[in-house]
């Protein structure tokens, strides 16, 4: 009895955090959200990350360019065909309680399922394992704040509870650490074994 009325709480918080952040729009963020929601805004942090590690790493650079792009692909497919898939959980977007008090843009709705929240996956996972391999400040604040707009973008448009944010971001920073680990371990004990 007690388990089911905590479930109903953090629902009802879930269910409420979405109205409010959904709520406070106009049109001038509709524009910002929508785009920060969108991959190819962020094609240049992408380059930019890849000529970090090149001029890092030189001619092994292309172990963590492989190994950042898997992480990306497998918090992907996990969220997105795994999770997704086996909770069925509908987007606030295509729940029949909330669709109408919803505000979105350019009638965008989403797929049927949220959870969890593959963009929170991605963005997680390639700002962890960039951030364990240079482990600036700089670059922490930068890929924070990619994070946090884009997935902000997503409850603002109104496809994605807050839980399912939550998710992904624990998906991400499990594979994008996993990723990060896995680079070390091939850079220690296989490459090194090789040149030596």
């Amino acid at each position: 009895m007690v388990l089911i009325s905590v479930i109903e709480s953090l629902k009802n918080i879930d269910n409420a955090l979405l109205l409010w952040i959904n709520s406070h729009h106009n049109d001038f963020l509709d524009v910002v959200m929508w785009n920060a929601s969108d991959r190819f805004t962020w094609i240049p942090l992408y380059v930019i990350a890849g000529y970090f590690i090149i001029r890092q790493y030189k001619k092994n650079s292309w172990l963590p360019i492989i190994l950042v792009i898997l992480a990306v692909v497998v918090s992907d497919q996990v969220a997105s065909q795994i999770v997704k898939n086996l909770f069925m959980r509908y987007r606030p977007s295509h729940n029949m309680v909330l669709h109408s008090q919803l505000h979105y843009f350019k009638d965008y709705v989403g797929g049927l399922y949220g959870f969890a929240s593959s963009h929170a996956a991605n963005t997680t996972a390639f700002s962890i394992f960039m951030y364990m391999l240079f482990r600036k400040t700089y670059v922490a604040i930068v890929l924070g704040f990619y994070v946090a707009l884009v997935c902000y973008s997503r409850v603002y448009l109104g496809v994605h509870y807050p839980s399912d944010i939550a998710a992904g971001i624990g998906i991400g920073a499990v594979i994008g650490s996993g990723c990060y680990w896995l680079n070390g371990f091939i850079a220690e004990k296989i490459l090194k074994k090789t040149v030596n």
